[in-house]
Protein backbone atom coordinates (compact mmCIF):
# COMPACT_ATOMS: atom_id res chain seq x y z
CA UNK A 1 0.00 0.00 0.00
CA UNK A 2 1.48 3.61 -0.68
CA UNK A 3 2.61 5.68 1.54
CA UNK A 4 1.25 8.80 2.89
CA UNK A 5 4.36 10.81 1.50
CA UNK A 6 4.50 9.24 -1.72
CA UNK A 7 0.87 10.11 -2.23
CA UNK A 8 0.73 13.75 -1.17
CA UNK A 9 3.65 14.10 -3.42
CA UNK A 10 1.27 12.54 -6.57
CA UNK A 11 -0.84 15.19 -5.93
CA UNK A 12 1.61 18.10 -5.64
CA UNK A 13 2.81 17.40 -9.08
CA UNK A 14 -0.59 16.15 -10.70
CA UNK A 15 -1.73 20.23 -9.48
CA UNK A 16 1.79 21.31 -10.79
CA UNK A 17 1.32 19.69 -14.42
CA UNK A 18 0.31 21.87 -17.25
CA UNK A 19 -2.73 21.01 -18.76
CA UNK A 20 -2.19 19.24 -22.45
CA UNK A 21 -1.11 21.96 -25.48
CA UNK A 22 -0.15 24.25 -22.88
CA UNK A 23 2.11 26.57 -24.86
CA UNK A 24 5.88 26.58 -22.81
CA UNK A 25 8.95 27.92 -24.50
CA UNK A 26 12.09 26.01 -23.95
CA UNK A 27 13.63 29.18 -21.78
CA UNK A 28 10.39 28.92 -19.50
CA UNK A 29 10.90 24.90 -19.06
CA UNK A 30 14.34 25.31 -18.45
CA UNK A 31 13.57 28.12 -16.03
CA UNK A 32 10.79 25.84 -14.74
CA UNK A 33 13.33 22.63 -14.25
CA UNK A 34 15.98 25.21 -11.92
CA UNK A 35 12.85 26.83 -9.80
CA UNK A 36 11.73 23.45 -8.06
CA UNK A 37 15.58 22.14 -7.25
CA UNK A 38 16.00 21.35 -3.98
CA UNK A 39 19.07 22.82 -2.14
CA UNK A 40 21.95 20.93 -1.55
CA UNK A 41 22.77 19.58 1.83
CA UNK A 42 24.71 21.73 4.23
CA UNK A 43 27.91 19.60 4.88
CA UNK A 44 28.78 18.81 1.40
CA UNK A 45 31.22 20.81 -0.17
CA UNK A 46 31.11 22.15 -3.56
CA UNK A 47 33.92 22.82 -5.58
CA UNK A 48 33.56 24.12 -9.62
CA UNK A 49 35.74 22.71 -12.12
CA UNK A 50 36.02 22.68 -15.61
CA UNK A 51 36.02 19.31 -17.52
CA UNK A 52 37.22 18.99 -21.11
CA UNK A 53 36.06 22.42 -22.08
CA UNK A 54 32.43 21.81 -19.82
CA UNK A 55 31.55 23.44 -16.15
CA UNK A 56 31.36 20.91 -13.92
CA UNK A 57 31.44 20.27 -10.05
CA UNK A 58 32.59 18.07 -7.63
CA UNK A 59 30.11 17.42 -4.38
CA UNK A 60 31.54 15.71 -1.38
CA UNK A 61 30.05 14.54 1.51
CA UNK A 62 32.09 14.43 4.76
CA UNK A 63 34.09 10.84 5.30
CA UNK A 64 34.88 9.48 1.90
CA UNK A 65 37.37 7.87 0.29
CA UNK A 66 38.87 10.08 -1.89
CA UNK A 67 40.09 6.81 -4.81
CA UNK A 68 36.80 6.51 -5.21
CA UNK A 69 34.42 8.73 -8.16
CA UNK A 70 31.63 8.71 -9.64
CA UNK A 71 30.54 10.49 -13.12
CA UNK A 72 26.78 11.71 -12.80
CA UNK A 73 25.14 12.65 -15.70
CA UNK A 74 21.56 14.45 -14.77
CA UNK A 75 18.22 14.17 -16.97
CA UNK A 76 16.18 16.89 -18.53
CA UNK A 77 15.31 14.92 -21.10
CA UNK A 78 18.72 15.87 -22.96
CA UNK A 79 17.36 19.75 -23.53
CA UNK A 80 16.94 20.92 -19.65
CA UNK A 81 19.00 20.15 -16.32
CA UNK A 82 21.97 21.10 -14.95
CA UNK A 83 24.56 20.94 -12.13
CA UNK A 84 21.89 23.08 -9.88
CA UNK A 85 18.87 20.89 -10.46
CA UNK A 86 20.67 17.71 -9.89
CA UNK A 87 23.51 19.09 -7.14
CA UNK A 88 21.08 18.22 -3.77
CA UNK A 89 20.56 14.62 -5.28
CA UNK A 90 24.47 14.30 -6.27
CA UNK A 91 25.38 15.04 -2.92
CA UNK A 92 23.12 12.13 -0.88
CA UNK A 93 24.91 9.69 -3.96
CA UNK A 94 28.13 11.14 -2.73
CA UNK A 95 26.99 10.41 0.86
CA UNK A 96 25.61 7.11 0.21
CA UNK A 97 29.06 5.75 -2.14
CA UNK A 98 31.34 7.82 0.57
CA UNK A 99 33.04 8.80 -2.85
CA UNK A 100 33.27 12.45 -4.64
CA UNK A 101 30.53 13.09 -7.56
CA UNK A 102 31.43 14.60 -10.75
CA UNK A 103 28.53 16.25 -11.88
CA UNK A 104 29.12 18.07 -15.39
CA UNK A 105 27.19 20.73 -17.25
CA UNK A 106 27.11 18.62 -20.66
CA UNK A 107 25.60 19.81 -23.82
CA UNK A 108 22.10 20.15 -24.70
CA UNK A 109 19.52 20.18 -27.61
CA UNK A 110 18.35 21.65 -29.55
CA UNK A 111 21.51 23.77 -29.80
CA UNK A 112 23.76 20.65 -29.56
CA UNK A 113 21.94 17.86 -31.00
CA UNK A 114 22.77 14.18 -30.81
CA UNK A 115 25.40 12.81 -30.24
CA UNK A 116 26.85 15.96 -27.94
CA UNK A 117 25.37 15.07 -25.12
CA UNK A 118 27.17 11.52 -25.68
CA UNK A 119 30.59 13.20 -26.37
CA UNK A 120 30.85 15.17 -22.90
CA UNK A 121 29.77 12.13 -20.89
CA UNK A 122 32.97 9.85 -22.71
CA UNK A 123 35.13 13.06 -22.64
CA UNK A 124 34.17 13.72 -18.69
CA UNK A 125 34.95 10.07 -18.22
CA UNK A 126 38.61 10.44 -20.15
CA UNK A 127 38.73 13.19 -17.89
CA UNK A 128 38.83 11.05 -14.62
CA UNK A 129 41.05 8.61 -16.15
CA UNK A 130 43.14 11.25 -16.79
CA UNK A 131 43.24 12.53 -13.00
CA UNK A 132 44.68 9.14 -12.53
CA UNK A 133 41.59 7.33 -11.07
CA UNK A 134 41.70 3.81 -11.15
CA UNK A 135 38.63 2.25 -13.53
CA UNK A 136 37.94 -0.03 -11.27
CA UNK A 137 37.81 2.99 -8.16
CA UNK A 138 35.05 4.58 -11.09
CA UNK A 139 31.34 4.41 -11.47
CA UNK A 140 28.99 6.18 -14.05
CA UNK A 141 25.60 7.17 -12.89
CA UNK A 142 22.57 9.32 -14.24
CA UNK A 143 18.82 9.63 -14.07
CA UNK A 144 16.29 9.76 -16.82
CA UNK A 145 17.76 10.82 -19.64
CA UNK A 146 21.16 10.98 -17.61
CA UNK A 147 20.19 6.85 -16.97
CA UNK A 148 20.03 6.16 -20.81
CA UNK A 149 23.41 8.54 -21.69
CA UNK A 150 24.94 6.70 -18.45
CA UNK A 151 25.00 3.26 -20.90
CA UNK A 152 25.26 5.06 -24.27
CA UNK A 153 28.82 6.35 -22.52
CA UNK A 154 30.15 3.36 -21.38
CA UNK A 155 29.31 1.56 -25.11
CA UNK A 156 31.29 4.87 -26.72
CA UNK A 157 33.97 4.76 -24.46
CA UNK A 158 34.38 1.00 -24.69
CA UNK A 159 34.24 1.50 -28.56
CA UNK A 160 36.98 4.01 -28.34
CA UNK A 161 39.21 1.19 -26.29
CA UNK A 162 39.04 3.01 -23.14
CA UNK A 163 39.24 0.71 -19.95
CA UNK A 164 35.65 1.16 -18.17
CA UNK A 165 34.79 1.69 -14.27
CA UNK A 166 33.75 -0.85 -12.02
CA UNK A 167 29.69 -0.18 -11.66
CA UNK A 168 27.34 2.00 -13.65
CA UNK A 169 23.65 2.79 -11.97
CA UNK A 170 20.85 3.95 -14.10
CA UNK A 171 17.56 6.03 -12.12
CA UNK A 172 14.32 5.67 -14.40
CA UNK A 173 16.13 5.53 -17.41
CA UNK A 174 15.34 6.95 -21.06
CA UNK A 175 17.09 4.22 -22.89
CA UNK A 176 14.91 4.06 -25.61
CA UNK A 177 13.91 7.09 -27.45
CA UNK A 178 11.58 5.51 -30.21
CA UNK A 179 8.91 5.99 -27.06
CA UNK A 180 6.85 3.30 -28.62
CA UNK A 181 6.91 0.71 -24.94
CA UNK A 182 3.66 -0.04 -23.93
CA UNK A 183 4.25 1.45 -20.62
CA UNK A 184 3.84 4.50 -22.52
CA UNK A 185 0.01 3.70 -22.79
CA UNK A 186 -0.54 1.79 -19.54
CA UNK A 187 1.35 3.91 -17.04
CA UNK A 188 0.36 7.48 -18.46
CA UNK A 189 -2.55 8.08 -15.60
CA UNK A 190 -0.19 6.77 -12.91
CA UNK A 191 2.83 9.01 -14.07
CA UNK A 192 2.44 12.15 -12.81
CA UNK A 193 5.61 13.80 -14.14
CA UNK A 194 6.22 12.19 -17.85
CA UNK A 195 3.86 13.23 -20.51
CA UNK A 196 3.75 12.91 -24.10
CA UNK A 197 5.64 15.68 -24.25
CA UNK A 198 8.32 13.32 -23.81
CA UNK A 199 8.64 11.90 -27.91
CA UNK A 200 8.93 16.01 -28.75
CA UNK A 201 12.58 16.44 -26.88
CA UNK A 202 13.23 12.82 -28.59
CA UNK A 203 13.28 14.98 -31.71
CA UNK A 204 14.94 17.85 -30.36
CA UNK A 205 17.25 15.64 -29.41
CA UNK A 206 17.84 13.89 -32.50
CA UNK A 207 17.53 15.88 -35.03
CA UNK A 208 16.72 13.28 -37.75
CA UNK A 209 19.05 10.36 -36.30
CA UNK A 210 17.68 7.01 -36.21
CA UNK A 211 16.23 6.76 -32.50
CA UNK A 212 17.46 2.97 -32.60
CA UNK A 213 20.78 4.49 -33.23
CA UNK A 214 23.17 2.35 -30.10
CA UNK A 215 24.24 5.72 -28.61
CA UNK A 216 20.88 6.72 -28.60
CA UNK A 217 18.58 3.94 -27.35
CA UNK A 218 21.17 1.76 -25.62
CA UNK A 219 18.09 -1.06 -25.69
CA UNK A 220 19.33 -1.26 -29.20
CA UNK A 221 22.74 -1.69 -28.70
CA UNK A 222 25.34 -4.63 -28.61
CA UNK A 223 26.22 -4.16 -24.31
CA UNK A 224 28.60 -7.03 -23.94
CA UNK A 225 31.90 -6.20 -21.77
CA UNK A 226 30.29 -3.68 -19.92
CA UNK A 227 30.08 -3.21 -16.26
CA UNK A 228 27.65 -4.32 -13.47
CA UNK A 229 24.49 -2.66 -13.72
CA UNK A 230 22.20 -1.14 -11.30
CA UNK A 231 18.83 -0.18 -12.48
CA UNK A 232 16.26 1.24 -10.64
CA UNK A 233 12.29 2.38 -11.86
CA UNK A 234 8.86 3.05 -10.16
CA UNK A 235 6.29 0.51 -11.20
CA UNK A 236 4.56 3.58 -11.38
CA UNK A 237 6.27 4.85 -14.46
CA UNK A 238 5.38 5.66 -18.10
CA UNK A 239 9.81 4.50 -18.54
CA UNK A 240 8.79 1.82 -16.87
CA UNK A 241 9.06 -0.97 -19.80
CA UNK A 242 12.58 1.12 -20.78
CA UNK A 243 14.20 -0.10 -17.70
CA UNK A 244 13.29 -3.52 -17.88
CA UNK A 245 14.22 -4.01 -21.53
CA UNK A 246 16.98 -2.53 -20.77
CA UNK A 247 17.74 -5.38 -17.97
CA UNK A 248 16.84 -7.66 -20.12
CA UNK A 249 18.99 -6.59 -23.13
CA UNK A 250 21.84 -6.36 -20.77
CA UNK A 251 21.93 -9.74 -19.27
CA UNK A 252 21.24 -11.27 -22.58
CA UNK A 253 24.48 -9.68 -23.50
CA UNK A 254 26.26 -11.00 -20.17
CA UNK A 255 26.16 -8.12 -18.09
CA UNK A 256 25.93 -8.55 -14.82
CA UNK A 257 22.59 -6.24 -14.60
CA UNK A 258 20.26 -5.75 -11.18
CA UNK A 259 16.85 -4.72 -12.01
CA UNK A 260 15.00 -3.39 -8.78
CA UNK A 261 11.35 -1.81 -9.09
CA UNK A 262 9.94 -0.08 -6.80
CA UNK A 263 6.35 -0.15 -6.13
CA UNK A 264 4.06 3.21 -6.15
CA UNK A 265 6.98 5.22 -7.05
CA UNK A 266 7.44 7.56 -10.00
CA UNK A 267 9.73 9.15 -12.30
CA UNK A 268 13.53 9.61 -10.08
CA UNK A 269 11.65 9.56 -6.41
CA UNK A 270 15.33 9.95 -5.35
CA UNK A 271 15.76 13.28 -6.57
CA UNK A 272 12.63 13.80 -3.73
CA UNK A 273 14.25 12.44 -0.98
CA UNK A 274 14.27 15.26 1.12
CA UNK A 275 10.42 14.94 1.57
CA UNK A 276 10.18 11.23 0.69
CA UNK A 277 11.56 8.47 2.83
CA UNK A 278 11.93 6.18 -0.45
CA UNK A 279 13.92 8.13 -1.80
CA UNK A 280 16.89 8.50 0.70
CA UNK A 281 15.89 4.66 0.65
CA UNK A 282 17.23 4.16 -3.11
CA UNK A 283 19.64 6.22 -2.44
CA UNK A 284 21.31 4.33 0.20
CA UNK A 285 20.54 0.95 -2.05
CA UNK A 286 22.71 2.64 -4.99
CA UNK A 287 25.51 4.03 -2.42
CA UNK A 288 25.63 0.07 -1.18
CA UNK A 289 25.80 -1.30 -4.95
CA UNK A 290 28.58 1.07 -5.74
CA UNK A 291 30.63 0.40 -2.29
CA UNK A 292 30.28 -3.63 -3.02
CA UNK A 293 31.65 -3.34 -6.52
CA UNK A 294 34.76 -0.79 -5.68
CA UNK A 295 35.27 -3.59 -3.28
CA UNK A 296 35.27 -6.60 -5.58
CA UNK A 297 37.51 -4.99 -7.65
Amino acid sequence: MAGAEIIKLKRILREKALPPGTNVTLAQRRQGMENVAFKVADDIAVEHVTVAGRAAEWLRAPELQQQHAILYLHGGGYIMGSPNTHRSLAGEISRAARAAVLLVDYRLAPEHPFPAAVEDGVASYRWLLEQGFAPRALAIAGDSAGGGLTVATLISARDQGLPLPAAAVCISPWSDLTCSNDSYRTRAEADPMVTSDITTMAQLYLQGTDPKHPYASPNFADLRSLPPLLIHVGRDEVLLDDAIKLHEKARADGVQSTLEIWDDMIHVWHAFHPMLPEGKQAIARVGAFLRANWAAG
